[in-house]
This record gives C-alpha cells, structure tokens and sequence, in this order.
C-alpha cells in the first residue's frame, strides 16, 4: 500500500471512530466523492478534538497551535503536516487556509469565557461550519458563486449541532449561549431555519453542493424542536432518535434536497 492510500484509509478511519455523522453521510456518496472528503473531516475532527485534548487551556491552545502552524505550512509550502493523515491532506493544500481559520476560531474552545456577544457566536458557527462546508464544496469543484448560499445553510447546520452539544458544554464549564433564555434561544433556532430557507430559495443545489451539505441533514428538525420547544436544548433532547436519523438521512440522499 503506498503512503498516500495509507493516510486515506487512516483518515476514513478516524472520521468512523469519531465523527459517525459525517461517516455515516460519507459513506452515502460515490467512492470518488468520499476519498476527496475523507481527509478534510479527519483533519477537522483533529482540530475539534485539539482544545479538548487537556484541562489545561494553555496546553490545549499548544495543541490547536500545532495544526494551525502545520496547514499554514501546507497552503505556503505544500508540506504535509506531520500526522498519520498528513500525506492525504496534500490535495487539500488549496483549502488549507479556510481549514487554518477553523481552528483559529476554536481557541474560543480552550478557555473558560462566554462569548463576547452575538458577533463573536455567530464568527465562531462562520469559521468553523461555514469553512468546513465551503472547503469540502471547493475541494469537490462547485463554483465561487454558491458561497453564500452555502454559508447559510452550514451556518444553519453548525448552530444545530452547537444546540445539542449545549448540556455537554456546560457540563465542561463552559457558557455555551450568549442569551440562554428560553425566548432567546427560541429566536436563535428560528433564525437557523430563516437561514436554512434562504438558501434553499436559491434554486436547486448541483451535486458538489448537496454532497458538502449532507452532514447536516438533521439541522432542520434539530432547529424546528429548539423552536418550537428551547428547553430541550438544556435538557439535552434536541437530537432525533437513532431511526429518525437514518431515515433522514436516507430521505435526503434518494431526494436530493
């Protein structure tokens, strides 16, 4: 096997053991599509988990550092980080720098502050939802122009899954809501779903979009129950159950939305 099937398969693995979302999506796309999308969730599940890696914030920022250093050095000078994925990042070198913003924005996730206001929450969900979901459309070729509807729709799916990770977050001393007021946060799930709408009345999606966008097929029910019902956010009861989740995801994939 050579270096770089090697690294695939390790990124394909890593994405299994820690991401079953984005595998499960993954694995729903043609196998050409999944080796090009692979490598990008692996590497942003290591930059995820980074500021998590120690209680000690500062060593934890060390570590969010490390990866911030090693894709600026794969977007200025083509070198593969030092990491078992770090041959199949190579093809990424062209979104290396929406990757580095990623985990830039992830500092937030090393220490113990609020957020500064809604601007900074909504910077945050931008970096690291939007990035992820606008590098894994451009490393598949869809055009510049889809950028903006695409942001909306990640930011949309990112706000959902930051709305289930809340009780997790707080639980870990963290303030995960400008505003956790019930009406708040009422407003907040409200304002995903106009987003998400606004996308979608771009016209239909051409398939290097919808394959990017499928990770978050769960963010239209996960908002719509923050909505209409926010203390299941405090609560922890946002996430749909496990055959509600497969059938989402099977519904979208067959349909295309």
């Amino acid at each position: 096997m050579s270096e770089a099937a090697g690294a695939l398969r390790a990124a394909a693995a890593l994405v299994e053991a820690g991401d079953r979302d984005r595998f499960a999506a993954t694995m729903a796309l043609d196998p050409a599509t999944r080796d090009r999308l692979w490598p990008l969730y692996a590497v942003n599940l290591e930059i995820a988990r980074a500021p998590w890696a120690s209680s000690e914030p500062v060593v934890a920022e060390m570590r969010l550092q490390w990866w911030i250093d090693a894709l600026e050095a794969l977007r200025d000078d083509g070198r593969a980080p030092q990491h078992e994925i770090g041959p199949a990042l190579l093809a990424l070198r062209d979104q290396a720098g929406l990757l580095a913003a990623a985990a830039e924005a992830r500092r937030w996730d090393c220490w113990r502050e609020a957020f500064e206001d809604r601007e900074a929450f909504d910077a945050y969900l931008d970096a690291t939802a939007g990035n992820l979901v606008w590098a894994a459309a451009r490393a598949l070729g869809a055009p510049a122009e889809l950028e903006a509807r695409l942001r909306d729709a990640a930011w949309a799916a990112g706000l959902a899954a930051y709305l289930v990770a809340v009780p997790a977050l707080a639980a870990r001393g963290r303030v995960p809501l400008v505003d956790g007021r019930p009406a708040a946060v009422a407003a907040l799930a409200e304002e995903g779903r106009a987003r998400l709408a606004r996308a979608r009345a771009g016209g239909r999606w051409p398939a290097a979009a919808r394959a990017a966008l499928l990770p978050g097929w769960q963010a239209e029910g996960v908002l719509e129950r923050a909505a209409r019902d926010p203390g299941r956010v405090v609560e922890g009861r946002l996430a749909p159950s496990e055959f509600a989740r497969r059938a989402g995801l099977l519904r979208q994939v067959f349909t295309g939305r």
